[in-house]
């Protein structure tokens, strides 16, 4: 009953939120899909396994049903809408086709296409809503933290009970063979990756040069705690996207000289940290060349291509490695096991879905828009790098399409930086007749 209630709270929290902006729903939507791995663990009723969706849908009939219209954020979506239909309509009439049982197809359905309406609301996101998404991250950042801390010296079983739902949590281990962090998330990766796809909102409002100081030190220990968070999960994934988003955040023009130093001097604390502490030091493994080969090779070619002839419609939704509730995972008809994410897609969808997939990621890692001219152009150019960093190591991984709550962040971020924002809306001053003064926002945006 408790995790029907959360079911139910959620609901209305992201329904009453996402009505009053998108921001706030979208906070709400990323609170709870953080909790949903802690939840779920100590709590055993079946409901718990829903508390994120329900949640998700009361901000999407905020926001596509009851939603009051105040114009778009940006140029022209109509490119990416199209992509967006396509491919949440086609998952939707799969459900229609008998390859697994309906309850099974329904769950295969969620981890196709639910979390997809999230780009449309990217494309939605005005400089206030990015504003309130940076301060909202920074203090889920740290509460995450916090957590993480308190797991890394007491252990994961005071907070993750073995059961059903935590035996991947007890499987995985860090460099010195403790259990890696998760946090309060399903696992170490969804919390390495969540705290990743935070970090272009906090420094895209970080680098900019309004805001109190206050707001601005949060920001600093916002993106501290996203990337120590990185290295007590200990996924070489994780650390691969943070140190990719290290380089390009620190070969950004738009910072000061007090800026850049903090920047440095943060980042070479984590380091220090990642070199002296063994528990964070499994990016070792990324030296194997024989280990990321053989991935490579068993997740591109050969499970690829054995599914391409053998399985052209697929195998129906939930039938190709879609995460699964322990109580339904005995009706799932031919269960098959897939170690990246577009197998899964063609496992699943068939050549149409692949082919719709692959298609969406040459469209968008072809689009210049995340790289034009704007006061946001630090945090978008690294949310490019974060979106295009996931459709690519999809091949090698799983969860692009299934990780809450970080697909929900990854398709918001995609929305956000794949169509060409509108120039920034400044209040209009009029200065004295004679007088070369400008607004003071307007010359804050202008340097």
């Amino acid at each position: 009953m408790s995790a029907f209630l959360i079911c139910i709270f959620g609901f209305i929290a992201a329904y009453w939120a996402g009505r009053r902006s998108l921001a706030m729903g979208c906070v709400v939507v990323v609170a709870v899909g953080c909790s949903y791995g802690i939840v779920r663990a100590n709590i055993g009723s079946p409901f718990s396994h829903f508390t994120f969706d329900a949640t998700l849908i009361g901000l999407y009939l905020a926001q596509f049903v009851s939603r009051k219209k105040n114009g778009s954020a940006v140029v022209d979506d109509r490119q990416l809408s199209l992509w967006a239909a396509f491919l949440v309509v086609w998952p939707a009439l799969l459900l229609l086709l008998p390859f697994q049982t309906f309850m099974v197809s329904l769950v295969g359905l969620r981890g196709n296409m639910f979390m997809l309406p999230a780009l449309w609301l990217g494309a939605r996101l005005n400089d206030r809503d990015l504003r309130l998404l940076s301060v909202s991250f920074a203090v889920i950042n740290l509460i995450t933290l916090g957590f993480a801390v308190a797991e890394y010296f007491m252990g994961i079983e005071p907070f993750f009970p073995y059961g059903p739902t935590t035996t991947t949590i007890y499987a995985s281990y860090d460099g010195a063979d403790h259990n890696r962090i998760p946090s309060t998330f399903g696992n170490a990766h969804s919390y390495a990756a969540v705290m990743c796809a935070t970090i272009p909102f906090l420094f895209g409002a970080w680098s900019q040069r309004i805001g109190g100081s206050y707001r601005k030190a949060l920001l600093v220990a916002g993106m501290g705690s996203a990337l120590l968070g990185v290295l007590m999960a200990s996924t070489r994934m994780g650390i691969l996207l943070a140190v990719l988003l290290i380089a390009v955040a620190s070969m950004t023009g738009k910072l000061s000289v007090w800026k850049r130093a903090v920047w440095v001097v943060a980042v070479g604390i984590l380091v220090y940290g990642a070199i002296t502490n063994e528990r964070w030091q499994r990016y070792k493994n990324l030296g194997d060349s024989g280990e990321v080969t053989g991935r490579i090779a068993g997740s591109v070619n050969r499970t690829f291509i054995e599914i391409l002839f053998d399985y052209p419609m697929g195998n129906g939704l939930g039938g190709g490695g879609t995460s699964i509730p322990y109580f339904l995972a005995g009706q799932v008809k031919v269960p098959i096991a897939v170690e990246n994410e577009y197998s899964r897609i063609l496992l699943e969808q068939g050549r149409v879905g692949l082919l719709g997939w692959v298609g969406f990621a040459i469209w968008f890692l072809t689009r210049r828009a995340a790289f034009a001219s704007h006061p946001w152009l630090a945090g978008r150019r690294l949310a490019w790098w974060l979106c295009a960093f996931g459709l690519v190591t999809a091949a090698i991984s799983n969860g692009l399409l299934t990780s809450i709550p970080n697909t929900f962040m990854v398709m918001l971020a995609i929305g956000w930086v794949s169509t060409k924002p509108k120039p920034p809306v400044i209040a209009a001053v009029n200065p004295p007749r004679g007088s070369s003064a400008v607004p003071v926002e307007a010359a804050a945006w202008a340097r």
